[in-house]
């Protein structure tokens, strides 16, 4: 019986041992998740102060962009104004039976003025004219109308401009319409002759 006694004595030691490190192991994985608690939770707050930062950015920029670029489509649209202007300017003086009419000449001085003050009121909101002198096309400012044979210009030189591109600060706001250089095909009889033939 002793044995028996010692046999259960030892055997429910062992469990209470067992016990006690499962307790023990408990405890160190809960100790382990509230470390890992904490961790995730400190990341997390961490990715919510770096998503709030970036919003703020961005915010900022929809801001500063609403202010700096918030007229655009009126300018765009005010353009048509100064058209209009030359385009009648154009007119007027390319028409014969009104270049005799003295007081157009005043009428004449008057468009020039608008016009000057309308360029000026554009060139005071940043927006310019793109140049296209001498320039070689750009297919990011400017937009091809034609091509015209010329063996005086480089390919690709502006040789005509049909319609003024402008600027808005480093915006794009209208293209300038041009025509294009490109070199004379020189037509070999010998391929002449083969047309004919066809």
């Amino acid at each position: 019986m002793n044995e028996d006694n010692q046999k259960k004595t030892v055997s429910s030691d062992l469990g209470k041992e067992k016990d006690a490190e499962n307790k023990s192991n408990i405890n160190q994985k809960e100790e382990k998740t509230i470390e890992e608690k904490l961790a995730d939770s400190e990341d997390k707050l961490l990715r919510s102060l770096a998503e709030i930062e970036n919003q703020r950015r961005r915010f900022e920029k929809e801001i500063k962009d609403a202010f700096e670029f918030g007229s655009f489509n009126f300018a765009k649209e005010s353009l048509a104004i100064l058209d209009n202007l030359q385009r009648a300017k154009t007119a007027i003086n390319n028409d014969e039976s009104l270049k005799s009419n003295k007081d157009l000449d005043k009428f004449l001085k008057n468009i020039d003025i608008i016009e000057k003050d309308l360029v000026s009121i554009f060139e005071k909101n940043r927006i310019k004219i793109i140049n296209t002198k001498n320039t070689k096309f750009d297919p990011n400012l400017h937009q091809a109308m034609s091509e015209i044979e010329d063996n005086k210009a480089e390919t690709g030189t502006i040789i005509q401009e049909i319609q003024p591109g402008y600027m808005l600060g480093d915006r794009l706001l209208r293209p300038a319409l041009v025509a294009v250089a490109k070199k004379k095909v020189e037509k070999s009889p010998e391929k002449e002759e083969e047309k004919k033939n066809k």
